[in-house]
């Protein structure tokens, strides 16, 4: 789902204060492939941090739903009550359709842009942690997305760049009204 980029970072807030959506159980889950720098890995940044925990095969990654770029269906408040959320963490150039083989409800997330300083500026070249966040931010999480990225030194940046549609995306019901809200950035390329 992601390519990783930086790892700098500060200290982070614990997620307080959202208000409850739906069933999410609110545990967050990475498919981890390990084919990134390890010192690059947003990932294994979360992972020492006890944020999100990592799973080294597809049995052992729990059902949910998965963040995956090639998935049919947008993702949308309405996948909230799912259970857990789930992305996979491998390189950009490995990303393929067929390493999405994950058990659980596959979505894929609507235009954003990416903030890490490899791909910045770039839209859909988000790294695990920004994917994350963004789920959480479209489920009306936010003060979560915003403790996952305070982890980065440009994770504040991610929420800035992305802050009208992603408030958007999360006032929508289902997945064709993301897909209707998508559209429009994707007229006006992307502004």
């Amino acid at each position: 789902m992601t390519a990783d980029a930086d790892v700098e970072g500060d200290d982070a807030v614990a997620a307080e204060g959202d208000a409850p959506t739906a069933a999410f159980d609110g545990s967050l889950h990475v498919r981890y492939e390990g084919d990134d720098d390890p010192d690059k890995c947003t990932a294994r940044k979360l992972a020492r941090f006890d944020l999100v925990e990592l799973h080294r095969s597809d049995r052992a990654t729990p059902y949910g739903v998965v963040l995956n770029p090639h998935a049919e269906r947008a993702l949308s408040p309405a996948d909230a009550d799912a259970g857990a959320l789930v992305a996979l963490d491998c390189s950009w150039e490995s990303a393929g359709e067929a390493r999405f083989s994950l058990p659980g409800e596959h979505r894929a997330l609507p235009y954003l842009v990416a903030a890490n300083p490899v791909n910045f500026g770039r839209p859909m070249r988000l790294t695990t942690v920004e994917a994350l966040a963004a789920a959480l931010a479209i489920f009306g999480r936010r003060n979560r997305a915003e403790a996952l990225l305070s982890k980065f030194s440009w994770g504040h940046t991610f929420l800035e760049l992305n802050d009208e549609p992603l408030r958007r995306y999360a006032d929508c019901e289902g997945s064709g009204e993301v897909v209707a809200v998508q559209q429009q950035y994707l007229d006006r390329g992307g502004d």
